[in-house]
Parts: structure tokens; sequence; C-alpha cells
């Protein structure tokens, strides 16, 4: 064997376990997922037992996103979902694009590192819960597919993702009980009709009663989809329950109504395979609301599939938050969807078209097309945008005609340029190209043209939420110091995290204060809430506290007199803090706390304990407050750790026991460098994943003093 043909061996021998593992596990449907080399993303790469295109919604997943599989990769751990009512709650996304009744599981496929995920499903009658050896056993194809991809890797082929997902088959391992003559026969002697539909929906097989139920030849049947070559069977409804039951392998009823009067029931029989159908004329009198029958009119109703993508194409446009979320979710998930190669978002900015997102352009190609007036007759975008007209070109001779220099710009060859007006107000204009002439239908044009209205309303708030954190972002930034004092004799880091969630600013903070040649004052705090008043009364109290100290003030004094200060303010908000002045001719470190965490005090000898400072109340409560002081010694090599709430408070977790697991992570970690001291400890901490509040950390290390 050649080394060329070593990777095509790797991908046969992974399709082949992958087949293996879905058939081993007993599940109706499996998909493996592997991550996008250059991107946070899960591309489907194999799938078995069901068409690929029943799976475009979920073709591309952002690793960020509420899914089970982006659960699997970026948690590590299997995602298990028993029910579709726990699918609603879980992930209602996800269930709006699913609607139908099953189980799954998403595991995470990593080896020496993380490659992706497999999502198996099966019918809902199978029970709500997984047995540990169900458990083992897709952990243990998760580990072989993991093994093959690597060895793939090593071998040179890598493990790069198709252009499309490949369908590979688990087989069903029956044989057949008999001579096909036979079985033929007995299927014509059934009153009513039969017929076989492979997975993606075409007739394999009819007897000679479902061709006169349905009123075709087998010639005109065979090969085709129903609600393509039976003009009464063209409608979503019909195309659903197909849908239902190759998802659910849960038989499906329904009827349907032959043109003019003839009632027929159709019962569908799905497995691995494909689905075996059954035609009889119903006997009950029509229902009342029956199906509703073709339109006269010209326009092809919406495929199921589509409607569900779409659904959930919407349901991701809601959630997201900055724009380039927004650049993100059109680019991974919409331009899949309409099979575009390329992507332009632009925002009408001061008059001119700037452009905030793109994929499939080269920067010279952006670099031209960035910052046209709105006005521009160089492409159809400013057309478009003036007019709320949306305008589609299936090919480079078409655009010529009306922009001849456009279609040299791009390359592409087809384009449809897509308003986003909110309120009748323009936002910008979302351009999505292809690599070759592309039709566009009036259906695609349609859904295009909703679609962009539900991009600019995502796309509106997205620019007005990135506009309100800049903003303040900023303002906190300009808040907290730039920098700390050198100070002869100390050494100190600080660092400060905003929650992870929200605005991502708060009201903690901290200081460092140069009190002469002999002295120094550290300060740390937090004012309650995540939001701009937080951060603008963050700044008041630091402000206060820094004006107190300067004066020589003793620590219970400038707390007693900043709280004063906010009593009179009366921001409705409460502020904890801890002050800690460092007199080095006396050698003493004087400590006066507003309810505020104890801080933490390493000696030489590693020996590391909270210290004791009685607290007094929250600043901005009793303006007679008294804040009592306590004193320890200062001494050459102690550490004192100042922190916030934020850095020792998770649900579920006694704040004592936090402290003290906090003041075993500082005794062990290295003091050589301070800075790396407070990576240590903000990863070894409960919330160093998901932050619900945000951080504020102070380090001092005492020296030598000449």
């Amino acid at each position: 064997m050649t080394a060329t043909e070593e990777p095509a061996l790797g991908t046969d021998a992974l399709d082949a376990a992958f087949a293996e593992t879905v058939r081993r596990t007993g599940a109706s449907i499996g998909a493996l997922y592997l991550r996008a080399p250059d991107a946070d993303l899960l591309c489907l790469d194999v799938l078995c037992g069901v068409p690929v295109d029943f799976a475009d919604p979920w073709a591309r997943v952002p690793l960020a996103s509420p899914a089970p599989v982006a659960d699997a990769v970026r948690e590590d751990r299997m995602v298990w979902v028993g029910s579709q009512d726990e699918m609603v709650r879980s992930y209602p996304r996800t269930a709006m694009a699913l609607p139908y009744p099953l189980a799954l599981v998403a595991a995470p496929v990593t080896g020496v590192r993380p490659w992706g995920a497999l999502l198996l499903m099966w019918p809902a009658t199978r029970p709500p819960y997984m047995t540990q050896r169900e458990r083992g056993n897709i952990n243990s194809g998760c580990r072989r597919l993991a093994r093959l991809l690597e060895e793939t890797a090593e071998q040179g082929g890598g493990a790069a993702r198709r252009e499309q997902p490949r369908t590979v088959s688990a087989g069903t391992g029956r044989q057949a009980a008999g001579p096909q003559p036979a079985v033929a026969d007995f299927v014509e002697r059934l009153p009513g009709g039969s017929c076989a539909l492979d997975l993606e929906g075409r007739f394999t097989y009819l007897s000679s009663g479902a061709c006169e139920l349905l009123g075709r030849t087998a010639g005109q049947l065979l090969g085709t989809l129903p609600w393509q070559s039976v003009r009464w069977l063209d409608d979503p409804t019909y195309e659903d329950r197909y849908r239902a039951a190759v998802i659910s392998r849960e038989p499906v009823s329904f009827t349907v109504c032959r043109p003019p009067d003839q009632w027929l029931e159709i019962h569908l029989y799905p497995d691995s395979s494909g689905i075996s159908a059954r035609i009889v004329p119903s006997g009950d009198p029509p229902p009342p609301a029956p199906a509703p029958r073709r339109s006269t009119s010209t326009t092809t109703p919406a495929r199921a599939g589509r409607l569900y993508q779409l659904t959930h194409l919407a349901a991701g446009l809601t959630e997201v938050v900055g724009v380039q979320d927004v650049v993100d979710l059109v680019a991974d998930q919409i331009m899949p969807a309409f099979g575009a190669q390329g992507l332009v978002l632009s925002t009408a900015d001061a008059g001119r078209l700037r452009i905030t997102g793109h994929r499939g352009y080269s920067a010279d190609t952006i670099s031209r097309l960035d910052g046209l007036p709105l006005d521009t007759t160089f492409t159809p975008a400013g057309q478009a945008l003036s007019s709320g007209i949306p305008a589609f070109f299936a090919d480079p001779e078409e655009m010529r005609r009306t922009y001849p220099e456009a279609p040299q710009v791009s390359g592409k060859k087809a384009w449809a340029f897509l308003p986003l007006i909110v309120s009748s107000r323009p936002v910008g204009v979302c351009i999505l190209s292809y690599e070759k002439p592309h039709e566009f239908p009036a259906q695609e044009r349609a859904v295009m043209t909703s679609l962009a209205g539900l991009i600019a309303q995502a796309f509106d708030r997205a620019r007005l939420y990135d506009t309100k954190h800049e903003l303040a972002h900023g303002l906190q930034q300009a808040l907290l110091p730039r920098g700390l004092p050198a100070l002869t004799g100390l050494r100190v880091a600080a660092r400060y995290l905003p929650a992870t969630r929200g605005m991502e600013i708060g009201g903690d903070f901290y200081d460092l204060i140069r009190l002469g040649d002999t002295a120094a004052a550290a300060v740390i705090g937090d004012v309650q809430g995540h939001n701009v008043a937080a951060a603008a009364l963050m700044g008041q109290v630091r402000t206060g506290v820094h004006a107190h100290a300067t004066l020589g003030t003793p620590p219970d004094q400038v707390l007693h007199r900043t709280n004063r200060l906010l009593t009179d303010l009366g921001p409705d908000l409460f502020t904890s803090c801890l002050y800690a002045h460092l007199d080095f001719t006396r050698a003493r470190v004087s400590l006066a706390s507003a309810g505020h965490p104890p801080p933490l005090l390493r000696l030489p000898d590693g020996d590391t304990r909270p210290v004791v400072v009685p607290p007094g109340p929250l600043l901005g409560i009793d303006p007679d407050a008294a804040f009592p002081v306590a004193e320890i010694p200062l001494t050459e090599g102690m550490l004192l750790a100042l922190y916030t709430d934020g850095l020792v408070e998770s649900p579920g977790t006694d704040l004592e026991d936090s402290i003290t697991d906090l003041a075993h992570h500082l005794a062990e970690a290295d003091d050589g460098d301070l800075d790396r001291l407070i990576d240590t400890l903000l990863s070894k901490s409960a919330t160093a994943a998901q932050r619900a509040d945000d951080v504020a950390l102070l380090v001092l290390r005492c020296e030598d003093r000449p």
C-alpha cells in the first residue's frame, strides 16, 4: 500500500467503526461531529440513519451554542436527553427544529485532544435512562473513534472535514425469508396498496394496488418523492409525517384526500433501511378539518425541512449577544443553509457601509468594498439599502448589465443583496454570494427576505449591546488604577476579572496608595451589582478612600468618613471594603473591615491563615457605624492577600470552606512571581470556569528595606 492510500484507509476504518458503534448501541440514527481546526465549531462529518438534508440545521454547530453536542465537547461529559419533554426543558432551540419523540445522547470523542462528539438517537419507546453497560459501550466506541482519528492524523491524513457530510449504513443484518416472487405475490393479495420508500423518501417498490390508489403507474413513481410526483401529496404536512417516521422510528398514520373526494389512510412503518407504507381507503367520514389541498397558486409550498431549519435559525438569532455573534451565526449556519460560499455583513455608519464581518473573500477585496458610500453605484448594496428591496443576481452577466465593475472585484458568480431594515430604518446589508451561477427560486427569495428581517433585528440589538458594553468597560477601566506605585520593600500584584455573564462589568475595586516613604495603604472593595451604576459608585468609593487615606487618617476613620459620604449620597447600593495601613517604621499592619471577607496571611514559614478582623457594617447603611481595627506584625517575607467574595463564593459551597481552600492554595503557591501566583489562585478557584460575580485580588509581599 502506498503512503497516499493510508489516509483513505483511515477514513474507511473510521466510517466502519462509526457504523459499528451505531449498530452495537441499537441507535436508529448516528452522527459524528469533528472540531474545525481553525474555529470553535463542530462540523458534521459522518451520518447514519437519515438523509443528509435532514441534518442541515445542525451541519455546523458553534461550540458555544446551547446544543447537546456542543455541551458534550465543551464540558467533556456525556449528555443524555431521555425524552422530548426533557429536550424542551434543557435544549428548547434543538426541540424547535427537532419536534419528534426520541431520546438521544451526545458523548465527547476525546483522545490526546478533543476531536469532536458522537450523537446517537433512539425511538422514544426505549427506557428514559441509560444503564452503566450502555454508557460503557458508548464510551468505548468514542475511544475507538478517537484512536482512529489520531492514527489517520499520524499517517498524514489529518482529520480534515469534508465539504459535505458523508452517509454510511449501519446495516440491518436481516435476510429474506423466501424468494422475491413469492413475496411480491403475498403483497399483491393484500387489500389496498403497499409500497416501500428509502430513507430519503423515494419510492423503491409499489404494488399494483398502491399505483391504482395513487393514480400513477409504477414507472411514473419509482425513484421519485411522493410530494413531487403526486400533486395532492405536495404539502409540508405530509412530508413532515414522513420525517417524523424516519427520525422517531415510530409508526405514523395520517389521512389524505385524493381529489375530488376519496379519502385514504396512509400508515408508515419505518426502520433503519427505509419505510414500508400501507395505503387503504378510509371507511370513516371525512375529518372536520382535512389537510389542506394543493393551492391553485403557482407558489411552491415551503418544504417541512426548510421550515424547521428556519425555526432553528430564527431561534439562534434571538440568542446572539454581540455583533461578532451575529456574524458567526450567519456564517456558520445561514450560509450553509442556502449553499452560499461568501458573506459580507455591512453596517450603515456615518453615511458609509462599514464591513463588520465577512467570509470567503480576500483581504484585498474587503479593503475595496469597505467604506463605500450609502448611495454607491459600484455595487447593488447601496440601492438595496435605500430602497429596502432585496436584489438577486443569478450570474455575472446579469450583474454586469447594471453594475459592470462589481463582478470583477469579488470573482463570485451569483449574489443575494439583502437589506437589513428595522422600523423603516436602514441598519446594514447582508450579502450572500456563490462561486457558481445560482438560480434564486421564488420560494428561496421569500425565505431569504424573511430571514433578513430577523438578522436586522438581531444585528441592531447586537450593535446596541456592543456600544453599551464598550462604554461601561471603558468607564470601569478608567476608574480602576492604571498601575500600582512602586514601593521600596514591597512587591505587589493585582488582578480584576469581570463576571462571565451580563455586561462584564461590576463594582469590585482595589488600590495601593503611597503614604510617604514609610507607609502605604492597600484597599479592596465590592460595590453591590454588576452594571454601570455599580461601576460609577465604585469610582466614588475609591476616590473617597484615597482622599481620606492621603491625609494620614487612621483606618477606622477612613472607613467611617467614606461611610458618611455614601450615606449622604444615598445610592441604594451597599459596599464592602477592607483597608490595610502598612507602617514600615513600626513594622505593623492595621486593618479595618466594612463587612468584607478577611485577608489571608502567609508567614515566611509557609503557615497560612485568615486574619481575624472584627467586621463593621457595610458602607452606606448606618452613618454612625464604627469600624474596629486589628493589628498584625509586618515581617520580612510575609505575604498578604486581599480579595473580593467573587473569588470564594459559589452556589452550594460554604464560604468558610472556600476561604480555607483558598488559604491552602496560597500556602502551596510559588511567590517568586506574584502575577503567576495570582494566576494559580484564580485557576484553582471554584469560580474559574463561570463567574457569577466579578473578582478583584491584591497580593502584597514584604521585602527587606535598605
